[in-house]
């Protein structure tokens, strides 16, 4: 277990800059919000870091690395050039919406680390401090005397370990991006930078983001419908946005962990639920990578929470699933993969405490949570106007809620800079938001990493669960 870390004893900083567009490649130019982006608009910072090896000295690293990551992100934001912009919040009845107004830039920091690399991208439960002097801040909005609030976007943190790695880090507003518009962003990047590119070979090698916002149809009002929640929601929850980290309480005794669903348990276990579904009936239900490793961890969760707990819940008790799914390239809609902004929508699965720690656990997980898929793959916006009602609604009441955030599908392995896949590709604001995150595997194609933040004694317990149910997967089948 790595010990906590004293941010000033750990972490030098080294520079402090901004990074902006090349010279007028960019106009001034404003982005409407659309209704994917609106309930994300108070949503806490997200937070995601990529480890790679260079084992070789700062000097090195500053002299022959350096320049070229802050070259290439420069190149980068001409085409992703709202991250360089801010979120600007009028008072009602004026609506948010993103500006870049030529020239702005983001902030860019780097740090030089005397933490040990081999520990923090090691497999351990790790103290969920460990990684914090990595992560860049936010800087502080902006108020205008007409009570205007202008929010910066995004923020960079390179930190260096001499003579074994690097980090990259991003903290960023959800309002801005989605996982998938974020990911493009990080591989047009690490393109630019592993090939030393200019903008002109750059045409046609490497998709470029659509802006065009509209391409989003709202045939069912829900622009208004959730403009109308974030108007209503109290002082407290508006104050979000000047909130450059997330208030966090008692977070000493968390910790950590990456487990990895290698591609052989990933396929017995689709398996062994696509044979039990069909003696229920369900012949057609729909076991993907996806549903089958959310009823596994969905069903870790809550037997972990049991035995942690001094009180055992009652059986009629609702537990709760929530996941986004991805509107883009959908029959539905006419969103190419490459739009930028948000696509995506949450939906939410319910189900009996007993039946979830019961012996067909998994299976009526999968069921539920398979239906769901189905559900949105006939209508994706079904009763997504709810969507900001019933989050607000959950927070409130306390309900069992396990947030899925994530895919495997989206290649966070594949940001290569030049140096190499990343060594580890982690979500950090699970720690604040209670999510379950889910990511393709580094060196198993098919297989899935899965990162979630607890409390050392459920974490104990829920690995427990988890490596028993793989055991005797690989026995049963």
């Amino acid at each position: 277990m790595a010990h906590p870390i004293d941010h000033g004893h750990n972490v030098k900083i080294i520079e402090q800059c901004k990074v902006s567009p090349p010279p007028s490649s960019v106009p001034s130019t404003s982005l409407p919000l659309t209704f994917f982006d609106i309930p994300w608009v108070n949503c806490g910072p997200v937070q995601s870091i990529f480890f790679y090896e260079f084992p070789y000295s700062s000097n090195h690293f500053l002299q022959t690395v350096l320049p070229t990551l802050k070259h290439s992100l420069s190149l980068t934001l001409q085409h992703f050039f709202p991250f360089a912009g801010n979120l600007v919040f009028p008072f009602q009845p004026h609506f948010p919406y993103i500006l870049y107004s030529e020239g702005d830039s983001l902030f860019f920091t780097v740090a030089e680390s005397t933490i040990e690399f081999p520990c923090l991208i090691g497999d351990t439960a790790r103290d969920v401090r460990d990684l914090h002097p990595s992560v860049p801040v936010l800087p502080t909005p902006g108020t205008k005397e007409d009570g205007t609030c202008s929010s910066p976007l995004m923020a960079i943190q390179v930190t260096i370990f001499p003579n074994y790695g690097f980090s990259i880090c991003m903290t960023f507003r959800h309002v801005i991006a989605d996982g998938r518009a974020f990911l493009h962003f990080m591989k047009y990047w690490s393109y630019v930078c592993r090939t030393r590119s200019d903008l002109a070979s750059l045409e046609g090698s490497q998709a470029s983001p659509l802006h065009n916002r509209d391409i989003i149809e709202d045939h069912k009002g829900l622009k208004l419908i959730f403009l109308e929640e974030l108007w209503n929601l109290p002082t407290e929850g508006i104050k979000k946005l000047a909130d450059p980290i997330p208030n966090v309480i008692n977070n000493n005794e968390k910790v950590r962990v990456v487990f990895m669903l290698n591609s052989d348990h990933v396929e017995k276990l689709k398996k062994l639920v696509s044979s039990e579904c069909k003696s229920y009936g369900f012949e057609s239900l729909h076991i993907s990578t996806f549903v089958v490793t959310c009823s596994l961890m969905w069903v870790c969760k809550v037997q972990s929470e049991e035995a942690s707990a001094r009180t055992i819940p009652k059986n009629d008790e609702i537990y709760k699933l929530a996941f986004l799914a991805d509107c883009r390239n959908r029959l539905q809609f006419s969103i190419p993969s490459t739009y930028f902004g948000n696509c995506i929508v949450g939906h939410m699965v319910s189900h009996k405490r007993s039946k979830l720690v019961g012996g067909n656990g998994i299976v009526e997980a999968a069921i539920a949570i398979g239906r769901k898929v189905r559900d949105f793959q006939f209508d994706a916006l079904r009763g997504v106007e709810g969507f900001m009602a019933d989050g607000k609604e959950i927070e409130q009441s306390g309900e069992h809620v396990i947030t899925i955030a994530g895919s495997p599908k989206m290649g966070a392995y594949e940001i290569d800079f030049g140096w190499g896949k990343p060594k580890k590709c982690e979500i950090l604001h699970i720690e604040y938001s209670g999510t379950i995150s889910l990511s393709d595997c580094r060196d198993d194609e098919g297989g899935v990493e899965v990162e979630l933040v607890l409390g050392r004694v459920q974490m104990s317990n829920f690995s427990t669960i988890l490596e028993d149910y793989l055991r005797n997967l690989l026995v049963v089948t």
